[in-house]
């Protein structure tokens, strides 16, 4: 009926990789296919002015966060809901419209994998900080535990729910960690540019978002931190860090980054109230069951 639309970078990514574990499992049999003429878009800041403009394009628990917003209204979206309040207002849509990033819908999976209780406290880095950072050598010497967004789906999942903490830069560690209650500690992006996507999708639950600095574990960070730049690992910055100069402040940064961890690992985390993060899960389940329904 319909072909799954979301991001697909150079390598997997944990916020990502839900659409197909969710929506395949989510969804009858045989309703998403191939098929171009319609488009289902799922989690992640997909709801752009460059999508394909003759597709009818389906909305299910996506974001705006870049750029201008498409035109909604032109007849070829139906939005179904959007991932919250930011997103609605940006798009001309109703209140009602904006229920939860579409991760939620874990909540209505019945199968998710079990809970690996190995670590009590953990850290995921946004999937660009690991191309940009030394986050697994700052985990090492901090004595905590990386989870790494490009690894296996199912993993993570586990890993996520086994926990005590999760202190996450990755916002859908910390969707996921809110949808199975695991609590989260929130650290503030070090590339401005993903931020205000945090706050779309607390506002939809009515958290009070209480964002942790970590700061930069390398120079090439250091320069994203600094410029405001995205930080091309193979532009002149990216060259520049790779040298014999850099060493020294990369040591530095490297403690300091350690150190940070440990000062976040001791912080008190957040979870949704219980009562919004239900309500949030039925309004979205309702939503998807319906538009199953009129498509049927």
């Amino acid at each position: 009926m319909m072909r799954l639309t979301y991001f697909q970078g150079h390598v997997p990514n944990f916020g990502d990789e839900l659409n197909p574990y969710v929506f395949d499992r989510l969804l009858p049999e045989g309703f998403l296919d191939d098929n171009d003429d319609e488009l289902l878009l799922g989690i992640g800041s997909i709801i752009l002015d460059s999508m394909p403009r003759e597709p009818l394009k389906h909305v299910v628990g996506s974001g705006h966060a870049y750029l201008d917003p498409p035109d909604v209204a032109d007849g070829n979206w139906n939005i179904v809901f959007v991932r919250g309040p930011r997103t609605a207002s940006n798009l001309g849509l109703p209140p009602s419209k904006a229920i939860c990033d579409g991760a939620v819908l874990l909540r209505a999976l019945d199968d998710l994998p079990s809970p690996d209780e190995s670590d009590e406290i953990a850290f995921m880095p946004h999937y660009e900080s690991l191309d940009r950072g030394f986050w697994q050598a700052a985990c090492d010497l901090a004595g905590i535990t990386m989870i790494d967004p490009r690894d296996d789906i199912e993993s993570i999942i586990s890993r996520i729910r086994g926990l005590r903490v999760l202190v996450t830069e990755a916002m859908h560690g910390a969707i996921v960690a809110d949808a199975v209650r695991t609590p989260w500690v929130a650290v503030r992006n070090l590339n401005k540019h993903h931020r205000h996507k945090w706050d779309d999708w607390a506002d939809a639950l009515d958290i009070d978002l209480r964002r942790h600095p970590l700061g930069p574990s390398s120079t090439m960070e250091l320069y994203v931190t600094l410029s405001g730049g995205r930080g091309q690992v193979n532009g002149r910055a990216g060259r520049w860090s790779r040298s014999r100069l850099a060493r020294p402040l990369d040591k530095a940064l490297l403690h300091n980054a350690a150190r940070n961890l440990l000062r976040l690992a001791k912080c008190e985390p957040q979870l949704s109230d219980d009562v919004a993060i239900e309500r949030a899960t039925d309004r979205a389940v309702t939503a998807v069951s319906d538009f199953v329904s009129s498509r049927s």
